[in-house]
C-alpha cells in the first residue's frame, strides 16, 4: 500500500473516537492524579461530536476531512485539549491539502505539521511530561521508517509503537508544563493523560492502516 485515501482517514478518525469513548475513565483517572480530572470526558465528548458532524458526510479531501476534525475540537472541548488536538489536525489539514489521498512523505509531513501546530501553541519541549512525549517520537520514527523503506503500515505501525514508549516514558518524569507542574514532584509516578491519548491516535492510525492494507 502505498498511499491512504479519505476512507481510511476517516476510518482512522471514528477509530480514535471510539477508542477515547473506551477507556474514557482510565484516562480520567490518569488526569485525576495530575490534572483536572477531565481529560477522559472532554475528548470522548469532542470526538463524539466529531462523530456527528462526520455522520453527515464523509469530506471529498483530506484538507476539509481534517479541518473539519479540528474545528469541532475547538469549538466542543474545554481545557487544554480542544486547542491542542484541534491545532493538531487543523495544521494536518492545512499541510495535506486538497487531496484524495496521503503518500507516506504527504502522511508523514501532514502529522509533523500537526505536531509543530502543539509545540507552536503549547510551548512543549521533550520531558516536559505531555503528549510531546509520546507524539514527537511516533513522528520521528515514521520518518525513520520511511526513509528507511518501511512499507506505509510497517512505518506507521513503528510511529504506534513508538508513541507507546513515549507515552510509558513519562511516568517517571516531573511535570514542566500545564496543571499537573503545579504538583512539582509528586507529579513523578503517573502516565501523562496527553501522552496516553496521544499513544491511542497512533494506535488506532496504524490499526486503520493496516486494515485497509
Amino acid at each position: 500500500m502505498a498511499a491512504i485515501d479519505t476512507t481510511v482517514v476517516a476510518d482512522w478518525i471514528s477509530r480514535f473516537g471510539a477508542a477515547v469513548t473506551e477507556k474514557r475513565d482510565w484516562l480520567t483517572e490518569l488526569d485525576s492524579a495530575i490534572g483536572d480530572a477531565d481529560h477522559g470526558a472532554n475528548m470522548a465528548r469532542g470526538m463524539s461530536a466529531v462523530g456527528e458532524k462526520l455522520g453527515a458526510g464523509t469530506p471529498a479531501t483530506v484538507d476539509e476531512l481534517l479541518k473539519s476534525v479540528g474545528m469541532t475540537l475547538v469549538s466542543s472541548v474545554g481545557g487544554a485539549s480542544g486547542p491542542l488536538y484541534g491545532t493538531f489536525f487543523l495544521r494536518m489539514g492545512m499541510t495535506a491539502g486538497a487531496v484524495s489521498e496521503l503518500d507516506g512523505p504527504g502522511l508523514a509531513a501532514a502529522l509533523r505539521a500537526g505536531l509543530d501546530g502543539i509545540v507552536a501553541r503549547g510551548k512543549a519541549e521533550a520531558g516536559d511530561k505531555t503528549m510531546f512525549d509520546a507524539m514527537a517520537p511516533a513522528v520521528d520514527a515514521l520518518d525513520e521508517a520511511l526513509a528507511a523503506g518501511s512499507s506505509v503500515p510497517d512505518a506507521v505501525g513503528a510511529a504506534a509503537d513508538a508513541a507507546a514508549r513515549g507515552r510509558d516514558a513519562t511516568l517517571p518524569l516531573v511535570a514542566r508544563k500545564g496543571r499537573a507542574s503545579y504538583l512539582g514532584e509528586r507529579s513523578a509516578g503517573h502516565l501523562d493523560p496527553g501522552a496516553a491519548s496521544t499513544a491511542i491516535l497512533f494506535e488506532t492510525l496504524a490499526a486503520a492502516v493496516a486494515d485497509s492494507a
